[in-house]
């Protein structure tokens, strides 16, 4: 666990590097391609964001761990949300974040991977909420 002297800073990382490691183990990336798994994350986060009503974004938001949600909510502009995104939307947004990285999958299975890995923190009753927001197609890849 990171020891930075304050409890809630150090609980923060250490729920991130659970989730970033969770991506990692899945697609069998060592840990020294730590950005491809912070980017695919990040990629991931926007695209749910901004899928999202800002009530929605806000509710999932409060249940991640605040460094998580620090990176959910950069760049965001609630006056521009919700789009409108069905499954190619969705999956091209997260194309354009993401670096160009070979991705065992495809980017459908990314989602997948990453929504997992946030499971660890959202409680059941909110990742219906989030699953009933989305047309089928999208809530067909979440888990």
């Amino acid at each position: 666990m990171t020891k930075t002297g304050y409890r809630s800073f150090d609980t923060t990382v250490d729920k991130t590097n659970r989730i970033l490691r969770h991506i990692e183990e899945a697609y069998g990336w060592p840990k020294e391609r730590r950005n491809q798994s912070y980017n695919a994350l990040r990629a991931v986060l926007h695209a749910l964001r901004d899928r999202l009503t800002v009530d929605e974004a806000a509710h999932f938001a409060a249940q991640l761990p605040m460094l998580v949600r620090g990176l959910y909510y950069e760049g965001w502009d609630p006056s521009r949300v919700p789009k409108k995104m069905h499954r190619d939307d969705f999956l091209n947004q997260i194309r354009k974040e993401m670096p160009p990285y070979e991705i065992k999958g495809g980017l459908e299975g990314l989602v997948h991977t990453v929504a997992h890995a946030l499971r660890l923190y959202i409680t059941d009753g909110e990742w219906e909420d989030i699953k009933v927001e989305m047309p089928e197609d999208l809530a067909a890849m979440l888990p």
